[in-house]
């Protein structure tokens, strides 16, 4: 198989009705690592959103036990790419995921929100640094993903296209994003935590390299310091001299999944997908009685 010759076979896919089948090639197999880093991203982007970031922050989650929150985020998400909606394994995990948002008084637009990010920061990261952009297929099979994990998560008005995700977050940012303590303590434990995977004596050196990667509206709305132009530029620089060599090496044979990640460490035992994750109990470490905006997988 040639480097291009998986992208020819995306091509040949209807992206509205095999939108898995090409999610899972772009994912698992053309850019594994890449989106794992985006979709690290795109989370972190949510905590500038002071609803997001304080009610994170007051859960404790993301402050207090971050490589747990870490693992059991990737292992939900990444359990339904590899088994599907219809599976047994699918449906918990998006069972899962809506016990635990439903037990927290969360905005709508914010649940629609945080969906934008999955979809949107891959595209702009790809566009940076990936050996080779997103086609068409793939923009309107991700976005075609993301509306069917939001219709199980009983999210309202999901934007139906790419350039509505894209048009959403921008929006929702430029409206939304500002300080929050709360979403700074989440912030700084998640850079923390990405430091941790590597040697201690290194932490410095890689809490520079994550906030070179930043733009400047999160920035702002973190209170960080700009890091210094040559910072930006070596760390840019680096990343886009990883995507040349690996544009020049044989494309992937087997899929690589987000379990497989050595960022994932908590469960070198295996795991049951459906004790992943929180189990709030009402009125404890933030978490509010249940109210009106119950979400059950479809």
């Amino acid at each position: 198989m040639n480097r291009f010759d998986r992208l020819k076979a995306i091509q040949r896919l209807d992206p509205e009705r095999d939108f898995l089948d090409i999610y899972r090639m772009t994912v698992n197999l053309e850019f594994p690592w890449d989106y794992t880093r985006a979709l690290e991203l795109a989370l972190y982007r949510t905590y500038a959103v002071p609803s997001i970031g304080q009610l994170l922050a007051e859960t404790a989650e993301l402050t207090e036990r971050s490589q747990k929150r870490y693992d059991d985020t990737t292992l939900l998400l990444d359990t339904v790419v590899e088994h599907g909606f219809d599976s047994v394994d699918g449906r918990t995990a998006v069972r899962r995921i809506n016990q635990m948002h439903r037990s927290y008084d969360i905005g709508d637009d914010d649940m629609r929100y945080v969906l934008c990010t999955f979809v949107v920061v891959p595209k702009r990261w790809l566009d940076s640094y990936g050996w080779r952009r997103l086609s068409d297929h793939e923009l309107r099979a991700a976005a075609r993903y993301y509306r069917t994990l939001g219709r199980h998560m009983g999210i309202k008005e999901i934007p139906d296209s790419y350039e509505e995700f894209e048009r959403c977050l921008d929006e929702y940012e430029a409206v939304h994003f500002g300080f929050d303590e709360g979403g700074r303590r989440v912030s700084d434990a998640t850079l923390d935590l990405m430091a941790s995977w590597y040697p201690r004596r290194l932490a410095p050196v890689l809490r520079t390299a994550s906030l070179a990667l930043l733009d400047d509206s999160l920035l702002r709305a973190f209170r960080y310091e700009r890091p210094a132009p040559a910072a930006r530029a070596l760390v840019r620089g680096a990343l886009r001299l990883r995507a040349r060599a690996v544009r020049l090496l044989p494309p992937r044979s087997t899929p690589h999944h987000g379990r497989q990640n050595p960022e994932v460490k908590g469960y070198p035992n295996g795991y049951r997908v459906a004790e992943l994750g929180t189990f709030p109990v009402p009125g404890v470490r933030g978490c509010p009685v249940p109210g009106g905006g119950v979400r059950e997988a479809e």
